[in-house]
């Protein structure tokens, strides 16, 4: 029964996630949009901390070398979700929104010892925006509006092993496929009014290996120090194009009617990410990580703004009592994050930065149990109101499912 409630749902996370639009930021509206920010298991209340962290019952998607630590008839699955309240400010105006989506679905078991597998679904980036833009008509003192709206964003799907290649040491390679299309519609008032609707899909494959080595192993005291590396890719680019003309007195006259075009291929770049988590007296966790990502090699103009080199520190750290593994209490997580990222996007000479401070806790489903009800809550700042800029002061609230299971266990026959 468990397992049949587990596809269903699964099935429904999918369907969702693929037609999913889950944000509304003006900073979406530039490049891919914005970046997802996911983490499995409990890293969200870490502060999306996890490169060297490797627990035998959690998904990692940040380091696929952790696989290598999985256990042996085991299966692990787990499923989340999260919803965003924000604040967007200018120095004029304030406006408040709120949405919600699914963040991931993902599983991992075990191929043979020391080696293991993952699979996962989750969206890449997010598009959600609806400006107004006031242009002046060349010759006059008059102006014309051009409202721009956008939804949509990439999806990943993602296929990872980790193997253990010495006796503290694991390395994992991760293949991601991502798809998925940004639809912006541009509408013109003057005299008239014209539609401009751009379908823009975007598709390719990106690789990152990893790997993991624990340096000191003692019974109170343990370090481990992983690395990452995400090579540079290109996304390969279609575009169908519709647009019409609605006259002042009604008459509706197409423009262009599922024109098709080739679009720039957007670059991925190169990065590198080092992370290093110490375990005291199995009750205290520490992670502390640091990525960067080359944004200035990959050439990228979006009309006045520019791609800068992005660098991303975070460190979490969680504590459980452990006194006494059969109480329910002794068994819960508690947890604490920082993150802060210098954002790759630059605007009016100034870099759109990020950070958010995160709590969680992870609660044991029930007594003598590796399976996990985790939940986080984090507060941060986005962007600035510096030079005319928007500025977002955004809530989160994330919520994640984290199962271990045995399926396979071969059955004994009498």
């Amino acid at each position: 029964m468990k397992k049949k409630l587990v596809v269903i749902v699964s099935l429904v996370f999918i369907n969702t996630l693929l037609s999913q639009t889950n944000t509304n930021t003006p900073y979406s509206l530039f490049g891919l949009g914005v970046e997802n920010k996911t983490a499995t298991g409990g890293l969200t209340g870490l502060g999306n901390t996890g490169i060297a962290k490797s627990n035998p019952f959690e998904i990692n998607i940040y380091n696929p070398a952790s696989l290598g630590n999985i256990l042996q008839k085991s299966f692990l699955y787990e499923f989340g979700l999260n919803g965003t309240y924000s604040t967007l400010q200018s120095n004029s105006k304030q406006e408040t929104i709120s949405n919600g989506n699914i963040s991931h679905i993902a599983i991992a078991f075990p191929i043979k010892k020391d080696w293991g597998m993952s699979i996962g679904l989750l969206p890449y980036t997010k598009t959600g925006y609806n400006i107004d833009l006031e242009n002046a008509i060349e010759g006059t003192t008059e102006t014309y509006i051009t409202r721009v709206t956008g939804e949509g964003g990439l999806n990943k799907f993602y296929l990872s092993t980790g193997f253990k290649a010495f006796k503290n040491v694991t390395f994992g390679i991760d293949v991601s496929f991502l798809f998925g299309s940004i639809n912006q519609e541009k509408q013109v008032y003057t005299d008239s009014y014209v539609s401009i609707m751009d379908k823009n899909h975007y598709s390719g494959a990106k690789l990152k290996v990893g790997f993991q080595y624990k340096i000191i192993d003692t019974e109170k005291f343990e370090t481990t120090i992983g690395g990452l590396l995400d090579l540079p890719t290109s996304l390969g680019g279609t575009q169908t194009r519709s647009s019409n003309k609605t006259t002042s007195s009604g008459n509706s006259i197409y423009i262009e009617e599922e024109v098709e075009n080739e679009l720039n291929n957007f670059e991925l770049p190169f990065s590198y990410g080092v992370g290093i988590t110490s375990v005291i007296n199995k009750k205290i966790t520490t992670n502390l990580d640091f990525r960067q990502l080359l944004w200035n090699n990959t050439n990228q103009n979006q009309n006045n703004e520019t791609y800068a080199n992005q660098s991303i520190y975070a460190f979490g750290i969680e504590y459980m009592s452990a006194k006494d593994k059969f109480k329910y209490a002794s068994n819960i997580k508690y947890r604490f994050g920082l993150n802060y990222n210098t954002g790759f996007l630059k605007i009016s000479n100034k870099q759109i930065d990020s950070h958010f401070v995160s709590f969680g806790l992870g609660l044991p489903m029930r007594k003598y149990s590796n399976d996990y009800f985790n939940i986080s809550y984090s507060y941060g700042k986005e962007g600035t109101l510096e030079n005319r800029l928007i500025q977002e002061n955004f809530h989160k609230l994330t919520l994640n499912l984290n199962f271990v299971g045995k399926w396979f266990n071969k059955k004994k026959i009498d």
